[in-house]
C-alpha cells in the first residue's frame, strides 16, 4: 500500500510559476570581467509539506555581462515568495533561472542557507555557466 504525501502534487508547477520581472540595466562594463555579490538575509517561504515559514539567508554571485541586476526589483521578486509553498531545491533553480532569463550573466551562483528545521540546516546551490 502506496502512502501519499500531504505535499504530493503539490510543486508539478513550480517551473511556470508567474513569479514578478527581475528588471536589469546596462553595465557599461561589459568588456571587464568583475563579480557582484548580493546577499538577501532575511528571505522567506512557506513550507509545502507543513504551511510554516522557512528562512534562509539567500547569497547570489554573478558576473554580469550586458546587464546588471536592479536591486528594488530582486527585492520585490524575493518578498513574492513570502507566501509560496516551495520545496527548497525548487526555489534556489527556479530563482537562478528567473535571473539568468533577466541577466544573461557570464556565470552564476545562488547559495541558499536555510535555518534549521528539525535539527536539520539546509544548504542548496547552483552555478550557471555560459
Amino acid at each position: 500500500m502506496k502512502i501519499k504525501s500531504s505535499y504530493e502534487g503539490l510543486q508539478k508547477s513550480v517551473r511556470s510559476l508567474k513569479t514578478p520581472g527581475i528588471e536589469a540595466w546596462e553595465n557599461q562594463y561589459p568588456d571587464k570581467i568583475y563579480t557582484i555579490c548580493l546577499e538577501i538575509p532575511e528571505f522567506t517561504c512557506i513550507c509545502p509539506k507543513t504551511g510554516l515559514p522557512d528562512f534562509a539567508s539567500i547569497n547570489i554571485e554573478y558576473s554580469p555581462q550586458k546587464y546588471c541586476i536592479e536591486l528594488k526589483s530582486l527585492k520585490m521578486y524575493t518578498i513574492y515568495f513570502r507566501n509560496i509553498g516551495i520545496f527548497h531545491e525548487h526555489l534556489v533553480n527556479k530563482m537562478l533561472e528567473d535571473f539568468v532569463v533577466a541577466s544573461k550573466p557570464r556565470w552564476l551562483k545562488i547559495t541558499a542557507v536555510f535555518n534549521p528545521r528539525g535539527g536539520i540546516t539546509t544548504t542548496v546551490s547552483r552555478e550557471y555557466k555560459r
